[in-house]
């Protein structure tokens, strides 16, 4: 997903990872970003919660439309418009897919603002969480999940890679 996120970016197209709040959100150490966002040897941070700069990274309220906001991922705080060309969003494990119904996990979630909440309201306000996250592209989104189970499913929603846009044809040059 961040290889074909990459590839938007030097197309000069705009590209962001979001993700369920479901890692840690650690404060910097050393002045740098915490990789707290792990998925076997992927590792990435959030994105900065502060309102300065740091160390090249964009602050909160810049991180979807900064240049150096593609380092981090963003979460549902940070990626409520329309910045952005391409997402991808980390599905994690706060919603899985299993049997016949998409299932709450409330003790993968680290959303202060879902905690104690009875499981009705959890799998509402996680699925609203979800649909922000996969709205946020204005030309396509990619997804990714943590979850085998859900994997599958989502494998039989979509059966085979959707194509990307064909590169332009070269312009036709004219002489003057």
């Amino acid at each position: 997903m961040e290889e074909l996120l990459q590839a938007k970016e030097a197309q000069h197209l705009t590209a962001r990872i979001t993700a369920g709040f479901c890692w840690r959100w650690s404060d910097p150490r050393r002045g740098r970003l915490v990789d707290d966002i792990t998925i076997g040897s992927w590792r990435k941070p959030w994105n900065l919660r502060g309102e300065a700069r740091l160390d090249g990274v964009p602050p909160s309220w810049l991180w979807a439309t900064d240049p150096d906001g593609f380092g981090q991922v963003g979460c549902i705080y940070t990626a409520q418009g329309f910045e952005y060309d391409w997402n991808g969003v980390i599905l994690g494990d706060d919603l899985v897919w299993r049997q016949d119904r998409w299932r709450p996990n409330p003790e993968a979630s680290r959303d202060r603002a879902l905690s104690n909440t009875d499981p009705a309201t959890f799998l509402r306000l996680v699925r609203n969480t979800y649909k922000v996250l996969l709205t946020r592209g204005m030309s396509g989104t990619l997804l990714y999940s943590t979850d085998p189970e859900t994997q599958a499913r989502l494998r039989q929603l979509v059966p085979a890679p959707i194509a990307t846009e064909p590169d332009p044809p070269a312009p036709i040059q004219q002489p003057i």
